[in-house]
């Protein structure tokens, strides 16, 4: 298919090598392009390198920092001397070095070509890297996004973002999360279990406020119950920091002492001064405004990942990926859009959410078009064995499809898998209730939700 090429003249250039970029030019050189990845930093991104990978490694041993506390009433007897940071730590960059020497072997054997350094678009077909023009007959931007702030709110000292938080090397004592996102309450979490004084403070009214309100509500009593504090409904006002600790301040007057103050509120489009504006492509709020096809409008540039609006994960990025580089080569791809997009928050409980929830279904749908029906995981043996309580939800248009599946529990994010297939293929709850789910696993209850919602419960 590619024609040959110069050393600096490509079928497909891409600028980031993150979950999006790299996805991207693994698919174009299986279909026989050219293919050239720019990247500024490491292969992989903030994914592997400051997102998902590592804090996934440091929730993974504060599960295991959970086991050891509460071991005894397993029958197991235990003693929990101490958390090793720098070995902590050690174990995460371990993690993250095996995955990126891989994906670099990976890369190499594709026979992509890496350029390493920052690359600025400055033309419709050239990406320009530390003063050096790069052309593609295409060019993807995939440059990502950064931990954003608030207006006033600078970081530095004990005002530290999620990536100084991954490499702590101590437990602090006491630290306060501003925001009650995602990132927020898997932080809280693993310091909680680490045995830190944690405060989330969320202006919103609620945490996770983009969940469905049952999820929410199980959310708050299950951190109430392992002692995690939280403010919601009031916004931030500002901090003051010295040399023991921080005081942050919210709008009403009340304040909040600590070590540390994560702030978690976000994370923001990195777009600016990369020459997107110049090339003439419609920008918003630093947001990269392409078509459902993901192509900017101007020339052959497409985007892909957290530069474009819409839930910011990394199976997002490696999907828009795979998408833009069957849409190059005339595969024409299925647009999959963002409601059906699997989501997993790694807290304790674990939330693990695709599609409406009733809420959004009941706006979309119509309030009396909506059924919904939810299951206990108090009846399910897996969830007893492994000592979680926790639900799931589904929520169906009235006597048609699952349009929603919304679960929490702990490892629940293990059955996003099958939610996400019956969302996307439109099963019906009876459809779903004909499926036999292996006994005795979490599994089940998703089983059982769809009973219950076919008019048949097993156990309820």
């Amino acid at each position: 298919m590619a024609e040959e090429a110069t050393a600096h003249e490509f079928d497909i250039l891409i600028l980031g090598a993150g979950s999006g970029g790299y996805a991207a030019a693994i698919r174009a050189s299986e279909l026989g392009f050219s293919v050239g990845l720019v990247e500024k930093g490491k292969l992989g991104g903030t994914c592997l390198h400051t997102g998902c990978i590592p804090t996934k490694a440091l929730l993974h041993s504060a599960e295991l920092v959970d086991h050891a506390r509460d071991a005894a009433k397993y029958g197991i007897n235990v003693t929990l001397d101490s958390i090793d940071m720098p070995a902590v730590n050690a174990y995460k960059d371990g993690i993250i070095s095996k995955k990126w020497k891989g994906l670099t072997g990976l890369i190499k054997a594709k026979g992509i070509t890496v350029i390493e350094g920052e690359g600025r678009l400055t033309a419709q077909d050239t990406v320009t890297v530390d003063g050096t023009a790069y052309k593609g007959k295409n060019i993807i931007l995939a440059t990502g996004s950064f931990s954003k702030s608030l207006p006033g709110l600078e970081i530095g000292g004990r005002v530290i973002t999620s990536e100084q938080a991954l490499t702590l090397d101590y437990v602090p004592k006491s630290a306060i999360v501003l925001g009650g996102g995602v990132i927020g309450v898997e932080f809280a979490s693993v310091w909680n279990s680490f045995g830190v004084d944690v405060t989330i403070v969320e202006g919103l009214p609620s945490l996770v406020p983009n969940e469905d309100a049952t999820i929410v509500k199980q959310l708050e009593r299950a951190f109430k119950k392992r002692g995690i504090k939280f403010s919601t409904g009031t916004f931030f006002q500002g901090v003051e920091q010295d040399e023991n600790g921080v005081k942050v301040t919210l709008v009403d007057g009340k304040t909040f002492e600590a070590e540390l103050l994560l702030v978690a509120v976000g994370r923001g489009p990195l777009t600016a001064n990369l020459g997107y504006e110049e090339a003439g492509i419609t920008m918003d709020r630093g947001f990269v405004i392409p078509n459902e096809r993901l192509h900017t409008g101007v020339g052959n540039i497409y985007a892909v990942g957290d530069i474009v609006p819409g839930v910011q994960l990394a199976h997002r990025g490696f999907q828009q990926g795979i998408f833009v580089a069957e849409e190059i080569a005339g595969l024409n791809p299925v647009v999959v859009e963002d409601i059906n997009i699997p989501k997993v928050t790694y807290c304790d409980p674990e939330i693990a959410t695709v599609g409406y929830s009733e809420k959004a279904a009941k706006a979309k749908f119509g309030d009396d078009q909506v059924e919904t029906a939810e299951y206990n995981l108090a009846g399910n043996g897996k969830s007893s064995i492994i000592g979680t309580s926790g639900l799931i939800k589904i929520v169906r248009q009235k006597d048609g499809p699952v349009v929603g599946i919304h679960m929490i529990g702990a490892r629940m994010g293990e059955q996003i898998g099958e939610a996400q297939l019956i969302v996307n293929w439109e099963a019906y709850p009876e459809d779903v209730a004909q499926f036999i789910h292996a006994h005795p696993t979490q599994n089940e209850s998703l089983g059982e939700a769809h009973l219950v919602l076919a008019g048949k419960p097993l156990h309820g």
